[in-house]
């Protein structure tokens, strides 16, 4: 286990320093796939705590996610909150992230793609693989899903089973749900989806409304996780299915290594030359990096109301669908 460490310390090393040189031994190119290639494929038969990359003796970043830092219960109790690394007012927080999805909107799923390889798609296939529904009938709202990728694909299956269905996609920002309503039109799934403003932690909806409750890759810009589950559970009918795919945390060290410097070296790297926006995707590194383990969300989403829990690691924990009933 030891030697294991040192070599995945060493590679990581290796890799920041190929990334930061005009030459090495490996392309870029290279360098990039097989750092993100060891995190989707590497066998892995341990899991061991990750360590944070914050200075020492700093706990704000919080990766092992098993308590909160004295600073992180300071902040709450004086209206901060986090926005990535940095500590904003609770108020601004839902404002920024609309800045930073308004800006990456026309190409979100093409950074999404380069980001990661293209296994995306693959995790929200499996996500909405979780849906299955007992009647002929089924009412959905998929929140932060502007973009319509989830609603898609749930119109596709529900289409496919012969299902009737009704989706509302909601987002904070119009310009991913304009992106999302363009697509529909050219997939001709409109007919059956609305594309809905609204701040995911305050639902325009009554309560009891829908069957199924899907969100992919939103809930760790909400600024209150709590107050968004919380919502999710009011507007969902007794028995219906709360459904998460969100960026989690690794479960080997060895991986963590590679990912954190391909994550903070590539990733931000990628998003200023396809988009001439770096600071946004830093951003999307470090709310990865907040965000509660897989045991924590867990323990979240059961005080918010749900009950049958449970979630399953996607890619060594890299992502991971969480799954609740009201």
């Amino acid at each position: 286990m030891e030697l294991r460490k040192i070599f995945a310390d060493n590679l990581a090393l290796i890799t920041l320093a190929s990334l930061k040189t005009k030459t090495s031994p490996l392309s870029k190119k290279s360098i990039r796939l097989i750092t993100f290639a060891s995190v989707i494929w590497w066998p892995s038969k341990t899991s061991i705590a990750v360590s944070s990359l914050g200075k020492k003796g700093d706990c704000a970043i919080n990766f092992s996610g098993k308590s909160k830092s004295k600073s992180e219960v300071t902040n709450m109790e004086n209206g901060k909150t986090h926005f990535g690394f940095k500590e904003v007012n609770r108020d601004s927080k839902a404002g920024l992230v609309k800045e930073i999805f308004s800006s990456v909107a026309g190409k979100y799923d093409l950074m999404n793609d380069l980001m990661s390889a293209g296994i995306h798609r693959v995790w929200k296939n499996k996500m909405v693989e979780e849906i299955l529904v007992r009647g002929k009938s089924a009412k959905f709202i998929d929140v932060a899903g502007g973009t319509g990728d989830i609603a898609f694909r749930i119109a596709k299956k529900m289409q496919k089973e012969n299902v009737n269905y009704e989706i509302d996609v909601v987002d904070i920002n119009q310009e991913m749900l304009d992106v999302g309503y363009a697509r529909s039109i050219d997939n001709n799934l409109f007919s059956h989806l609305q594309f809905i403003q609204c701040d995911g932690e305050k639902l325009s909806f009554p309560d009891e409304t829908f069957d199924f409750f899907t969100i992919a890759f939103g809930i760790r810009n909400f600024t209150n996780i709590d107050k968004g589950l919380a919502e999710a559970n009011r507007v969902l009918k007794k028995g219906g299915k709360f459904i998460c795919l969100e960026f989690s945390k690794v479960n080997d060290y060895f991986l963590q290594k590679i990912y954190d410097a391909y994550s903070f070296n590539v990733i931000p790297k990628i998003g200023e030359v396809v988009l001439k926006d770096r600071s946004s995707y830093q951003y999307l590194v470090e709310s990865i990096r907040r965000f509660p383990t897989q045991e924590n969300f867990k323990k979240m989403i059961e005080e918010a109301g749900f009950k049958n829990v449970s979630y399953q690691n996607l890619s060594f924990g890299a992502a991971a669908i969480h799954i609740g009933t009201k």
